[in-house]
């Protein structure tokens, strides 16, 4: 996967913050429900077209969650810092949390942010092992747009980004896969699983080469279908804890990561199936296909995104998808100069 570094495209840093705030919003309505219930759902929404009518307690059609709400406060620290800044991001952290501002907030990002409150310096407040969750990895996406033509830097912020809540290696490995995947769309090279998945355990290999070694082994399950792929991918890495009540997925990093990446993979060139996909197995699938929807939006573009669905996106009644383009945007010009369509 080496060679030249294509110049990225303004659509395809909207389509990698809006393709995640999607898929995260549309995983959001069905979080923790059996694979049953996540099939009929997605094809209504996805296979119809249909958007509204579904409600998540106070929450409606297109509210998202924590996963894109701490990348969009990644992006907005990166616009205003003009880098990526691992002390403004942990205020920023620490502060949407003690602002009760979260939406489906996980348990280790949660008290690494009470901790981050509290003055604890952002490189000691991880969550320590063997909690590995994948709040560090849900939020990485964006690392890879603003360090496409890094690989140093990337593994570098995806890491730093990361270990501010979790310090489990395993956390940091997922963030790099996730960061390193995005970096890979951007270039719109046709997609081979083979070398895509090789680079990425490539760039994860140095931090943690456990997670390498589940990236290398995901090639083999990616022709077997999602219903079977499921379970060998779920039994990659261990469990951090004995069990779990997740019905479908679990927050466990590695098995989310790889089962994004498998999302993507299966359908590069299709940004509705690639979600079908990551939400279909039930689960912790906000999270899923906020990751997997992060990759093919970057791949595929804003114009990939179905609009009569993203334009439902709310965060409360905030940040909708003008607001998210308006910032895509604002990245776009602080890291590329405003050059490129």
């Amino acid at each position: 996967m080496e060679g030249k570094v294509d110049v990225p495209s303004r659509g395809q840093f909207r389509g990698c913050l809006v393709g995640q705030a999607l898929g995260d919003a549309l995983g959001f309505m069905v979080e923790g429900q059996p694979p049953e219930i996540c099939r009929g759902y997605i094809e209504e929404r996805l296979g119809r077209g249909k958007a509204g009518g579904h409600r998540r307690g106070p929450f409606a059609f297109g509210q998202y969650s924590d996963d894109t709400q701490l990348a969009r406060e990644l992006l907005q620290s990166y616009v205003a810092r003009a880098r990526f800044d691992p002390e403004d991001y942990a205020h920023r952290i620490a502060a949407i949390f003690s602002e009760d501002r979260i939406v489906g907030r996980g348990r280790s990002t949660e008290e690494a942010a009470k901790r981050l409150a509290l003055g604890v310096p952002w490189d000691e407040a991880g969550t320590p092992p063997p909690s590995a969750g994948n709040g560090s990895a849900m939020r990485a996406g964006p690392i890879g747009l603003l360090y496409h033509d890094d690989p140093e830097g990337l593994v570098w912020a995806a890491t730093e980004q990361g270990i501010m809540t979790h310090a489990d290696p395993r956390c940091s490995g997922g963030a790099i896969a996730i960061a390193g995947a995005v970096a890979l769309a951007l270039r719109g090279h046709p997609v081979e699983p083979a070398p895509f998945l090789a680079h990425l355990a490539e760039l994860a290999e140095e931090v943690e080469p456990r997670f390498a070694a589940c990236l290398r082994r995901l090639e083999r399950w990616l022709p077997l279908p999602p219903e079977e792929a499921v379970t060998r991918i779920s039994e990659e890495g261990l469990e951090p804890e004995p069990a779990h009540t997740w019905r479908g997925l679990s927050p466990f990093v590695v098995g989310s990561v790889l089962w994004s990446l498998y999302s993507f993979l299966r359908s590069p060139d299709d940004y509705r199936e690639t979600i079908r996909t990551a939400i279909s197995v039930g689960g912790d699938v906000d999270t899923t296909a906020a990751m997997a929807g992060a990759i093919s939006g970057t791949r595929l573009g804003l114009a990939a995104v179905p609009p009569n669905l993203s334009r439902c996106l709310t965060d409360r009644g905030t940040w909708g998808l003008a607001e998210l383009i308006e910032l895509a945007d604002e990245c776009y010009e602080t890291k590329c100069g405003g050059s490129g369509l």
